[in-house]
């Protein structure tokens, strides 16, 4: 059981649904944690390069992960006083006119739409597809998900009468209400991130119907209240407040305290993202990163992705299993690790290509492919574990370079996300980056973020800035190894240039599947 509120504090629930599961977090206004509690689901994968899951089970999973927290903690569900709602970002969940979902949703790391983009791209012009979304449209995003389903589920696509993001379909279950934010909105290549609303231009062109999206507001506001119908299923409280929340990199980047310039975050999750707060609208010219609205009102935030960051070591883990790391008690990932550290960097000449999902930044190409290169006799189980980290240090690097290139100030970089907890891939990222990492501490994720926008939403803190204030502190600082700066740098340079080389190969061989 965790600490018991006081009475004068209120009590906010965070609920995150992410890729592998939900997670509810409960958490005071001043940032206390008093526990939490999580569901999971399975991903779909009915084809090579799709990806899916039943929004059914998001439901079921934020159910049972909320009765689970409020159980462990001894919070009656009456006395949490507003709810904040993150996600997986991109997400397609279609609904017909009574409410019931048409199809599994398609997710974010879903690559199957790319003759979609083309065609969107093609359509609407690159040059005005940057100016009207300041971003280029993407396999992952949410539009060509809706141009795919008109092409090739026609009998589905008749019946469409709303469109949701994931986190969304949850509050839909929650509230009864159809609502998004800005963040998240961002994501779906349907969106004008410079005036903070729907594109009509994108829409028209798209001939998608705006009636079918939902209503957006800023992430700390208010969207609705728990139903009936919800305060039936988790235990809550009928009429308690649910703010809209936000995407799961801007919720990460606010339980991180990523809300003001010069400050930024690192999170190894499934993917691998870099992100940085802006006070205005700033663009890479060749749309290598994201720039979407934040979840603080009125800011925006740059951002690098990788498709399978903390995925690639969980497929090294699963797919090609060693003896080694499920013998005894400890966790595969921990016995990964002892054996990565006592590798010299560098994997005495093994590189990974973390592709393993085709890839965003800074290669938008979802026929992209993992590898490992420089394989030898000399190289086992150990040497493969170090390869995979460091690969995913330097994709993250690529982000990181992209950002200095557009001279986006980054004076601190906090590390979070499964990741983080990884002492030697802390140091393995710090040497890569050359830059010192601290972790934010509460480690609690997205779900934290969104329970520090229901503070401000209620009224219990007066802004995003001010809850993370006070919230949000930082330690376990990593400085960069000087003796290991020379040897990445060489190896960094060389893992750069090898998907130019290897590209021709990698398409000829997605072509065959």
């Amino acid at each position: 059981m965790g600490a018991v509120p006081t009475r004068a504090q209120a009590v906010l629930l965070g609920l995150d649904i992410g890729t592998t599961g939900a997670k509810a977090l409960l958490v005071t206004d001043a940032g206390e944690v008093l526990g939490s509690a999580s569901k999971e689901y399975p991903l779909d994968t009915p084809r090579p390069g799709w990806a899916e899951q039943n929004p059914g089970h998001w439901w079921e999973a934020a159910i049972a992960s909320i009765r689970a927290v409020l159980d462990r903690t001894g919070v009656p569900g009456s006395t949490v006083t507003a709810i904040g709602l993150t996600g997986q970002m991109h997400g397609l969940v279609a609904l017909d006119v009574g409410g019931e979902v048409l199809r599994p949703a398609i997710l974010w790391n879903d690559q199957r739409t790319e003759a979609e983009c083309q065609w969107i791209t093609e359509r609407i012009g690159p040059a005005r597809i940057m100016d009207l979304l300041s971003n280029p449209v993407l396999t992952g995003f949410t539009a060509p998900k809706i141009v795919w389903l008109r092409r090739h589920e026609p009998d589905a696509y008749r019946r469409v009468e709303h469109l949701l993001l994931p986190k969304d379909y949850v509050r839909y279950r929650l509230t009864g209400e159809f609502a998004t934010d800005v963040a998240d909105a961002s994501g779906t290549a349907l969106f004008d991130v410079r005036g903070r609303a729907w594109s009509q231009t994108v829409l028209d062109a798209l001939e998608i119907p705006r009636r079918w999206l939902p209503r957006v507001e800023e992430s700390p506001v208010i969207t609705g209240e728990v139903s009936r119908e919800g305060a039936a299923a988790t235990g809550l409280r009928l009429g308690t407040s649910v703010v809209a929340g936000a995407g799961d990199q801007a919720a990460q980047a606010v339980g991180s305290g990523i809300v003001r310039p010069g400050v930024a975050s690192v999170t190894i999750g499934t993917s691998g993202v870099v992100f940085a707060h802006l006070n205005a609208v700033q663009v890479d010219p060749q749309g290598r990163t994201h720039t979407f609205c934040h979840a603080v009102p009125g800011c925006w935030h740059i951002m690098g992705v990788m498709l399978s960051a903390g995925g690639s070591l969980r497929w090294l883990r699963d797919q090609v299993a060693h003896r080694s790391w499920f013998d005894g008690r400890d966790d595969p990932y921990d016995r990964m690790a002892t054996q990565a550290a006592g590798v010299a960097p560098g994997a005495e000449g093994l590189l990974f290509l973390p592709y393993l999902t085709g890839e965003r930044t800074p290669h938008a190409d979802p026929r992209a492919r993992g590898a490992f290169v420089g394989l030898t006799l000399r190289h086992g189980p150990a040497h493969l574990t170090r390869a995979v980290m460091e690969g995913v240090a330097m994709g993250l690097r690529d982000s990181v370079e992209i950002f200095r290139a557009l001279g986006v100030p980054v004076q601190q970089v906090r590390f979070s996300g499964g990741g983080a907890r990884s002492a030697v891939w802390r140091q393995i990222v710090a040497d890569v980056l050359g830059a010192e990492l601290g972790a934010a501490v509460p480690a609690e994720g997205a779900a934290y973020g969104a329970a520090l926008l229901a503070a401000v939403g209620c009224g219990a803190a007066g802004s995003v800035e001010e809850a993370c204030e006070r919230a949000v502190t930082v330690r376990d600082h990593v400085a960069p190894v000087a003796e290991h700066a020379d040897r990445y740098e060489r190896l960094y340079q060389i893992y750069r240039g090898l998907y130019g080389v290897m590209r021709p190969t990698m398409h000829a061989l997605a072509d065959l599947t």
